[in-house]
């Protein structure tokens, strides 16, 4: 039973979203990977988001390019959390086709939207979401925040003695 669903629109987009699944591993979080398109397998889009939260998904990332119309199709048919991952395609208008599409939804139907390509930040918002009740998960994200600012301060150590050192 995977707690995190990662739906992508081809499966040219794993490349991208294959971020997410890296983090997503790292965590210890289990997941499903799927390619699912809003356009050309409509029927299997509803029939997945429809189901997912009796499988027990929690939260589902969804990528896709272009029209992007994926992850608001998936956040139409079912009230788990959805995060859009807009993808910059060999198709798109320099990404914004995508993040447009994903970022304005109508009311009712939200999409959390992370930054064009951006799956990684995605998968980091689903661990801090399924980490609300679970300690051991919410002790993992802690730590995760102070890796980052243990590194931007071992960065600009580097930097400093670069600089000494010219």
């Amino acid at each position: 039973m995977a707690e995190v669903s990662v739906i992508m629109g081809s499966v040219s987009d794993y490349p991208i979203m294959a971020e997410a699944v890296k983090f997503l591993e790292e965590m210890g979080i289990t997941y499903e990977v799927s390619a699912l398109s809003a356009h050309r397998t409509p029927e299997l889009v509803m029939e997945f988001a429809s189901k997912a939260s009796n499988e027990g998904v929690k939260v589902i990332i969804a990528g896709a390019g272009g029209a992007a119309h994926l992850p608001g199709v998936i956040a139409a048919y079912t009230v788990l959390p959805v995060i859009g991952v807009p993808i910059k395609s060999s198709n798109s208008v320099d990404g914004w086709d995508s993040i447009l599409s994903i970022l304005q939804m109508p009311s009712g139907i939200p999409v959390a939207t992370v930054a064009l390509n951006g799956a990684k930040n995605a998968a980091i918002l689903a661990a801090q979401i399924l980490s609300v009740g679970n300690p051991a998960l919410f002790q993992k994200m802690t730590d995760f925040k102070i890796s980052l600012k243990e590194k931007v301060k071992q960065d600009n150590q580097k930097l400093q003695q670069s600089i000494k050192n010219q």
